[in-house]
C-alpha cells in the first residue's frame, strides 16, 4: 500500500466500485418518502390557510350585514340590506340568508319567552308597515362562495 499526502490507496487508482442498484432504490425510496411527507403537510397548511381566510371574511361579513341592519329603519323586511352588504364583499347575495320573526304579545304572563311567542315574518300578516313598539328577531347566516365555511348570528331589533 502506498501512501500520498494522508491518503490510503487500496489497489489501483480510479476503481470505484460505485453504488449497487440496491443501494440507489433504497435512497429513491427513502426520499420519496420524506417529500411525500412534506408535500402532505404543505396540503395541509394550505387548505388551513384557506380555510382560515374564508372563515375571516364571513365574520366580517357576517357583522357587516348584521351592523347595517342594526342601523336600518324599522321595517318588515331586511333582505335588503344583507344583499347589500354581501355584494360590497363581491359576494353574490345567495350567500345570505335571512330568516325574520316577530314577537306576538298576548299579555304579560310572567312566564318566559318560548318559542312559540315568536311567529314567522318580521311584521304581522300582510303589514308592511311596522307598528311602534315591535319586536323583532333576525338570524342571519352567511355561507363563504366556495361553501367551505358557515356563520350565523341572531339579533333582536326593538324600541322598546
Amino acid at each position: 500500500m502506498a501512501r500520498r499526502a494522508g491518503l490510503v490507496s487500496h489497489g489501483r487508482a480510479g476503481c470505484d466500485r460505485g453504488f449497487t442498484l440496491i443501494e440507489l432504490l433504497i435512497t429513491v425510496v427513502l426520499l420519496g418518502t420524506v417529500i411525500i411527507s412534506i408535500l402532505a403537510a404543505v396540503q395541509t397548511t394550505i387548505v388551513a390557510s384557506s380555510r382560515s381566510r374564508s372563515a375571516a371574511r364571513v365574520e366580517s361579513a357576517i357583522v357587516n350585514v348584521a351592523d347595517r341592519i342594526n342601523r336600518a329603519p324599522k321595517r318588515c323586511d331586511y333582505t335588503i340590506y344583507a344583499n347589500a352588504a354581501v355584494q360590497t364583499e363581491g359576494w353574490d347575495t345567495s350567500t345570505v340568508l335571512i330568516q325574520q320573526w316577530h314577537y306576538d304579545y298576548d299579555g304579560y304572563d310572567g312566564g318566559a319567552i318560548t318559542a312559540a311567542d315568536w311567529q314567522a315574518g318580521a311584521c304581522e300578516g300582510s303589514i308592511t308597515d311596522p307598528p311602534d313598539l315591535l319586536v323583532q328577531k333576525l338570524r342571519i347566516t352567511v355561507t363563504a362562495p366556495d361553501g367551505t365555511v358557515s356563520r350565523s348570528i341572531e339579533l333582536v331589533k326593538s324600541d322598546v
